[in-house]
């Protein structure tokens, strides 16, 4: 969809006035009187106008233009190849140990702290960590609030109250990733709370889940 929206797409037109010019990146090719479909979406830009949704998700990211629309095609496309190498050498040439699987505090740690507490973080950092590190994180100000509502310009939701959001599920994210036991003895062990877990109607239904867990293909 990047490549489809960067070569097709009114991208550049729409970000320039939201309200009137509407979001098309779909432009039916003259053929046997099928460019009918095609409407003026504003901006002398005709082609069938769209709802996904995508147009406000890459303004959310921080695109903010077909160019950039270019470069995450082409880089999504490097990375993929890059895992289908991964893929293959980490199943032919060195495939891990069933172990490995099985240690559920570190997936834990890398699930919460780094896909969804840095994957949450890069979407509300578009000001960069420089800010942060000289301490002068009044420059956080301007993109950081919490007004509520509707933006009266775009009709979406504030992309400042979306970036507090994401920074708040960040923070609370990052400090979950490090609440489990690895490699050093402190920390919560998964095992430890399943079975100390007692309900009124469970009594000790949790005992022998972990194992479960950790050893059926089926888990």
């Amino acid at each position: 969809m990047y490549f489809h929206g960067a070569r097709f797409s009114n991208y550049e037109a729409w970000l320039s006035d939201p309200t009137h010019i509407g979001p098309s990146a779909q432009v039916v090719w003259p053929i046997v009187g099928q460019e009918i479909l095609n409407g003026d979406v504003g901006g002398g830009f005709r082609g069938i106008q769209i709802t996904s949704g995508f147009f406000q998700i890459w303004r959310a990211s921080g695109i903010t233009s077909e160019l950039q629309l270019y470069c995450t095609a082409i880089g999504a496309l490097v990375f993929a190849a890059l895992m289908l190498f991964a893929g293959w050498f980490h199943y032919h040439k060195a495939a891990p140990k069933l172990a490995w699987f099985q240690d559920v505090e570190s997936m834990l740690n890398h699930h919460l702290a780094g896909l969804l507490g840095l994957g949450s973080l890069s979407w509300a950092g578009h000001q960069g960590a420089t800010p942060f590190f000289t301490l002068n994180w009044s420059k956080y100000a301007d993109f950081l609030t919490f007004r509520g509502g509707l933006d009266p310009v775009t009709g979406g939701l504030w992309l400042t109250d979306i970036a507090h959001h994401h920074l708040a599920i960040a923070i609370l994210f990052l400090i979950a990733g490090h609440m489990y036991r690895t490699n050093w003895g402190i920390g919560h062990g998964i095992k430890e709370i399943l079975e100390a877990h007692k309900g009124p109607f469970t009594g000790q239904g949790h005992k022998g889940l972990y194992e479960i867990l950790t050893t059926s293909w089926h888990a």
